[in-house]
């Protein structure tokens, strides 16, 4: 009977049904293997719109004047715009490239192609997403707050463990925050694994974007946000990073495992979340630009008391592989910075909540966290 309680019942049930369970979108389509660079051509050739419309990619400086450019499939009036991944993206940078894009063209890209690590392949995010839709890329840092589905747009990742070519999330320097678009339109239509890439990096830079997925793992996998959907994929993720860098595994198969072992920690948080060393490393980032991977693991080798197990792992990963860590990084920096860093990595509470539960506040005191930065 449609009485007004059964009706107001069956709404509340709808609402329920609604908000208690998230409906996340993933990649759609993935390529895997050494060498599938070369098919690229052929996965963009269908998407083209007209000979006016480029397709624009983004691609890490790092391979300027070399070989591999001739390999870039180029139509019409394609271009590539080179881009240094020194430093973390910005807001501003997004902004720049979308105004240059527009001004440059008549009609709307193709697409947008990202070449690169984790920096290149947030920037190609962001750009597609801020080339349809109004306002600045600072407007759109938070959750769920873009409107319109973003430009098709490609993925290709030249190093592993960002996870950053399959989550939902664009990680973002702002004027007041760092922080990611996430959304459902952020993750790529279209993502490129070949592990040949990954061959010519070098062996610091390696280990820290490795730890970034390995460090993703430990913090997904001890989180209150867990479930069986995000520790199958954790789960995964750590068994591939142990194997490869606690283990003599040969060359060609290691960089087929990290490269998987980045794809299973990104996916690993799309349903849970990161924690204590993620927030703390946004904000020595913010503040003292430090580079992503280099800072989550300048945060958690001090983490014992959160990650007993992972951080004791990790520091054994980092003997076999003769890392040392630049130390006094925290050591000159006034109370006005601390409280900078301290602001902006409380701000993500998403991530202290995963880490400590729903009464982080009263675990995580600025004072407290404060404490953890002077070690650093």
């Amino acid at each position: 009977m449609k009485t007004a309680n059964n009706l107001k019942k069956q709404e509340e049930i709808a609402s329920t049904h609604k908000t208690a369970h998230k409906n996340f979108p993933m990649v759609p389509r993935v390529i895997f293997g050494a060498g599938c660079f070369s098919q690229l051509g052929d996965i963009l050739l269908p998407q083209r719109k007209s000979s006016e419309a480029p397709f624009i990619f983004l691609v890490d400086d790092f391979f300027e004047n070399t070989e591999f450019m001739a390999k870039v499939p180029l139509m019409f009036n394609d271009e590539i715009i080179f881009i240094s991944a020194e430093e973390e993206p910005k807001t501003a940078q997004v902004d720049a490239l979308v105004a240059q894009i527009r001004e440059k063209y008549k009609e709307m890209p193709s697409g947008i192609i990202g070449i690169g690590g984790g920096t290149l392949l947030d920037l190609a995010k962001a750009v597609s997403i801020l080339l349809n839709n109004k306002g600045l890329a600072k407007d759109y840092q938070g959750w769920d707050l873009v409107n319109k589905p973003a430009l098709y747009h490609v993925g290709i990742p030249t190093i592993s463990g960002t996870g950053a070519e399959v989550s939902r999330t664009t990680v973002l320097l702002g004027p007041e925050k760092k922080l990611g678009i996430n959304s459902d339109f952020t993750p790529f239509d279209q993502v490129l694994l070949d592990p040949d890439f990954s061959e010519t990096v070098p062996k610091e830079q390696w280990f820290y974007t490795g730890m970034d997925c390995y460090i993703h793992c430990v913090e997904s996998l001890t989180g209150t946000y867990l479930n069986a959907f995000s520790q199958s994929y954790g789960e995964k993720a750590l068994e591939l990073c142990k194997e490869v860098f606690l283990e003599d595994v040969p060359a060609e198969e290691s960089r087929d495992k990290l490269m998987m072992a980045s794809w299973h920690g990104g996916m690993s948080i799309a349903y849970s979340q990161v924690g204590v060393a993620h927030a703390m490393s946004y904000g020595l980032s913010y503040l003292l630009g430090v580079k992503h991977g280099i800072g989550n693991c300048l945060v958690f080798q001090h983490l014992e008391e959160f990650y007993p197990e992972g951080v004791a792992l990790f520091k054994k990963m980092m003997d076999k592989h003769s890392i040392t860590l630049p130390k006094g990084i925290c050591a000159d920096l006034t109370q006005n910075d601390f409280d900078v860093m301290v602001n902006v990595s409380m701000g993500l509470e998403p991530l202290w909540e995963n880490a400590l539960g729903k009464d982080w506040k009263t675990k995580m005191t600025p004072e407290r966290l404060q404490a953890l930065f002077e070690k650093i």
